[in-house]
């Protein structure tokens, strides 16, 4: 830690902003530097959906910017949870325009697991137990699997809505359905009926 960041650790984050919005411009350096783990964090949990690290990195310093210039103390709980939001948000958009593709890995979708979810998650059974356990596969055992992962992808592309992917792709980075809800800017009861609806269907297919 530099002289300058100790300075500044004495302050809260609502006081560093007031700083920064009055002229001091060395804030922003300790910000950026308080909040990078959060960042680079966020961006390991988002490659899951097959962005580049690096380049997420760089969004998510984005929606830090952004949180810094947004924030208002009045009405924001806190600077940690507004930035979370802000970081996550402009990661995600970044991925969605960056992977306009036809399909998506879902030989990840590890993160399906009803634990994932935290204590927001209620669904008792996970879908990762739907799929085969490739630890000890024959070769046309693989090749049935990667069959049935393709079926899987055709099923969520063709089943369900634009709301219900959005849903999926956030809740595979780990987040609970009400930090999906904030992200989406949508209701958190919307989110929990569409993360439930989703699961059905694909449980439904399988």
């Amino acid at each position: 830690m530099t002289g300058r960041d100790s300075d500044y650790s004495q302050y809260s984050d609502a006081e560093l902003i007031d700083l920064l919005r009055r002229g001091d411009g060395s804030v922003m350096d300790h910000i950026c530097n308080k909040y990078k783990d959060l960042v680079k964090n966020k961006a390991k949990s988002m490659f899951i959906l097959g962005a580049d690290s690096e380049d997420l990195i760089q969004e998510g310093m984005i929606g830090l910017f952004k949180a810094v210039r947004d924030f208002d103390c009045g009405r924001d709980a806190s600077f940690y949870t507004f930035a979370e939001l802000c970081i996550n948000r402009q990661m995600y958009t970044a991925v969605q325009a960056s992977r306009r593709r036809k399909h998506f890995p879902l030989n990840t979708y590890v993160s399906l697991d009803s634990e994932s979810g935290g204590e927001d998650d209620r669904e008792g059974t996970n879908l990762r137990e739907l799929l085969a356990d490739r630890t000890e596969l024959s070769p046309e055992e693989l090749f049935l699997d990667k069959e049935r992962v393709s079926y899987l992808e055709k099923v969520i592309e063709e089943e369900l809505s634009d709301f219900e992917k959005q849903v999926l792709d956030l809740y595979m980075t780990g987040m609970s359905y009400s930090q999906i809800a904030r992200v989406l800017g949508r209701e958190e009861k919307a989110t929990d009926n569409a993360l439930q609806r989703l699961k059905g269907k694909i449980k439904k297919m399988l």
